[in-house]
């Protein structure tokens, strides 16, 4: 039997490290592979991810409100009751539908005003904006003969295009090809979509059984022994991910709200489109507050720069608000992540897998943190040397130093 584990245990591991070699090889030098698994598994990932967040919120439903039929069920040998999860998961759409209807219902309107009346106002921003380049090129030269020439270079490019004019067709017939595959894109996106909500309820209703299913298999792959630790570092990764997942969004859905009442109140224009684009992009961790503040600066420069530097003070003042205050109250410290790593996981992420690797690259880099610590302190222990960094600033006598020689005489 010890011979039969041995061998399981050595087929898997070099099925995960052929694996792992196809997927770097893969991901660097092409990722058509990756790309095509994640294409075709794409809906069902929607639906994992859709489950994994409103499973809190049915779980709530069934203990707070359904206390009773839940415990009749398992004193009857069943983990939940059908017809409780049925309702629960019932409930936790309803909640979601009509947090949605409110969005469209306030937020929607106030934000297609916004656009309109930043539409409308495009040739009073135009002539803003050429002011200032005329400004700018009257007190400087040297930028102005720059930017003569630059002109000169495209009104050649503009002067060879017009020559080509009968050679315009393919060149329509590409952005018409273009147009067309955003449509057929976003129609892809809404039908898997669709297909993951639907998939969502099903993993809603069975997530007992996966679990089930997940822990079966931890042990007909590894030892009793092991088994344990597999099954920790799964709570740890789910610990992770819950946490900075579901607490990053409640935190920027709180961080939009802040933004639309303060601007409201300090009348600036385009409030429901800034504080939209600050919500959103204060998802992204790090980057996120400037990559947000940047254009809704812009869009409130072309209208009153003294408001423009009055919502930059806004900005720092809320963004200190959430990274002391709010931010450590919703998310605590559940990646154990420095700055510097947080930042590596951000560069690395977006690199590989853009907005959605700026995001998940922070859970995904404190997972491997967490596990290389864990490994680090296990080998540290084997050999008696101290778990602590701060005992490695200066050489440790038992690291292998030679200790001083005493005097003959003494």
């Amino acid at each position: 039997m010890e011979h039969k584990d041995r061998y399981i245990l050595l087929g898997v591991t070099a099925f995960c490290t052929a694996a792992a070699i196809i997927l770097f090889y893969d991901t660097l030098f092409g990722g058509k592979m990756v790309l095509s698994f994640l294409k075709a598994v794409q809906p069902i990932l929607y639906g994992a991810f859709i489950a994994y967040l409103l499973a809190p919120m049915v779980n709530f439903f069934e203990r707070q409100l359904f206390a009773v039929p839940v415990q009749r069920a398992k004193a009857k040998g069943r983990h939940f009751s059908a017809i409780v999860r049925t309702v629960s998961i019932l409930m936790s759409w309803m909640v979601i539908f009509f947090l949605f209807y409110l969005l469209a219902s306030v937020l929607l309107p106030e934000l297609y005003k916004s656009i309109l009346q930043l539409i409308s106002n495009a040739d009073n921003y135009y002539r803003t904006i050429s002011d200032w380049i005329f400004h700018l090129l009257e007190t400087n030269p040297d930028i102005a003969n720059w930017v003569s020439e630059q002109m000169a270079g495209y009104f050649q490019d503009i002067n060879s295009w017009l020559r080509n004019i009968p050679n315009i067709l393919p060149q329509v017939q590409t952005v018409m090809s273009t147009v067309s595959g955003g449509v057929l894109t976003l129609l892809n996106f809404a039908k898997d979509l669709l297909v993951g909500i639907i998939a969502s309820i099903y993993l809603l209703a069975t997530k007992e059984h996966c679990a089930a299913c997940g822990r079966m298999l931890a042990f007909s792959l590894f030892s009793r022994e092991n088994v344990k630790w597999v099954l920790r570092g799964v709570r740890k990764m789910d610990s992770i991910f819950s946490g900075f997942v579901r607490g990053k969004l409640l935190d920027s859905i709180i961080i939009g709200i802040l933004c639309f009442a303060c601007c409201s109140i300090l009348g600036f224009p385009y409030t429901p489109l800034v504080s939209v684009i600050v919500g959103v992009t204060n998802i992204i961790p790090f980057f996120g507050p400037f990559l947000g503040a940047i254009p809704s600066t812009f869009l409130i420069l072309l209208v009153s720069p003294m408001k423009a530097l009055y919502f930059v003070i806004f900005v720092l003042a809320l963004q200190q608000l959430d990274g002391n205050v709010i931010g450590p109250k919703i998310l605590g410290d559940k990646t154990g992540l420095s700055s510097l790593w947080v930042i590596v996981a951000i560069l690395v992420g977006g690199g590989f897998f853009g907005l959605a690797g700026m995001f998940f690259g922070v859970p995904v880099c404190a997972c491997l943190y967490c596990a290389a610590n864990f490994i680090l302190d296990v080998r540290l222990r084997k050999k008696g040397l101290p778990m602590d960094t701060n005992a490695y600033i200066t050489e440790h006598p038992d690291m292998g130093r030679p200790s001083p020689k005493k005097p003959e005489n003494s």
